[in-house]
């Protein structure tokens, strides 16, 4: 939804009264998009998850065996693992899709925890009324 000419307005006014007061922050702040930081977090897990092959592959050219476990692989997988999970997490921000959890921070649960909490009947009972429901919504 647009912005109206006076909130606009006032935008302006707050961004020149923030560039008074504080010019180097307002730079800074200007100067930062959210997609550039979320795709050079992609490029270094990236990054990282080669290394962590790296690592895994020295693992397995030559393996130290600690209790029969070759330890440099597996911490070379640890590391793929890791920087994968990041950087599919940090892929899923660039993708632009906002994560509901984290903006839903209590509007379904309440209505959860109601309808969990009145009455609880057999298993039964329960399956019963669904079928019920189903073919009196028709």
């Amino acid at each position: 939804m647009p912005l109206s000419e006076h909130e606009q307005r006032l935008l302006e006014q707050i961004e020149q009264a923030l560039y008074a007061e504080d010019p180097k922050f307002a730079s800074t702040v200007r100067a930062t998009d959210l997609r550039t930081v979320v795709r050079r977090r992609v490029r270094r897990a990236v990054v990282v998850f080669v290394l962590g092959l790296a690592v895994l592959l020295a693992g397995v050219i030559k393996p130290q065996l600690v209790l029969g476990v070759p330890v440099i692989g597996v911490f070379g997988f640890c590391i793929m693992f890791a920087s994968a999970v990041y950087g599919v997490t940090q892929y899923k921000r660039l993708s632009g899709r906002p994560d509901l959890r984290v903006a839903d921070t209590g509007g379904t649960r309440p209505a959860r925890r109601a309808r969990r909490s009145r009455g609880r009947g057999s298993l039964l009972q329960r399956m019963e009324a669904r079928f019920h429901r189903r073919f009196d919504d028709r």
